[in-house]
């Protein structure tokens, strides 16, 4: 008798606990999240004011209705991030974010209505607004890119891998109105690459061989510009005398 008696008060304390921490529970999502209630962490370059205002979130808000995975979308896109996650806690109480930003490997340029908008660019072709850049990153930046659109992105991530891979050096990147492609190599000058992105891989081959060849050769003519848009038919203007 005594065990069952025993047995009964330790069901009772664990069904009194349970409802208790069920209700503790239920009131701390339903209680509203303020801007103090905010941790962000992975990145200092962004405070709890850049989160309210590059996403729809309005504050104060019951915990349980901030819908995380529209607030990462949100400041993804807004704030130029390669990663956010946003997660709910209730101890302690508020929105968890973890922040990772990108890294630039460019200077760039865009145009939206007629205006030149100065960023940069990571190494998988995103543009990066110019205030979602940590300063000390960008110490050692020597290439440049013009005429950024969102439809380029798969071929600057192709340069930038080829530029770790090869031996040359570009150091200017520019995409027309109309999307042909020219770059500007340290020592070839300017190459013309043209309309067609399926080519790019085999034409960064070609700039790397051409490259070689002529340190190999030690060859002194100055360049004026080598055409690439036939690869298999690629065209050197030198300067004449």
């Amino acid at each position: 008798m005594k065990n069952q008696k025993t047995i009964k008060n330790r069901s009772f304390f664990f069904l009194i606990s349970f409802l208790f921490l069920t209700s503790l529970l239920n009131i701390k999502t339903l209680k509203k999240v303020n801007i103090h209630d905010i941790r962000i962490s992975g990145s200092s370059l962004y405070s709890k004011n850049d989160v309210v205002n590059n996403s729809s979130l309005k504050l104060p808000t019951r915990l349980i209705f901030v819908k995380t995975n529209l607030l990462e979308k949100e400041l993804k896109q807004n704030l130029s991030l390669k990663n956010v996650s946003v997660n709910r806690e209730l101890f302690p109480f508020g929105l968890k974010l973890y922040i990772n930003t990108r890294i630039p490997v460019a200077y760039a340029e865009r145009i939206i209505k007629n205006e030149k908008i100065l960023g940069f660019i990571d190494k998988d072709g995103i543009f990066i607004n110019k205030h979602n850049v940590d300063k000390k990153n960008l110490k050692k930046l020597t290439l440049q890119v013009f005429g950024w659109k969102e439809k380029f992105k798969k071929i600057l991530s192709e340069i930038f891998i080829a530029l770790d891979n090869y031996e040359f050096e570009i150091v200017k990147i520019t995409f027309s109105p109309d999307g042909f492609l020219t770059v500007e190599e340290k020592d070839l000058k300017t190459i013309y690459l043209g309309f067609k992105p399926d080519l790019i891989s085999y034409q960064l081959q070609i700039i790397n061989n051409l490259k070689n060849e002529f340190k190999k050769n030690n060859f002194s003519i100055k360049i004026d510009n080598i055409d690439l848009t036939k690869p298999n038919k690629p065209k050197i203007k030198v300067f004449k005398p």
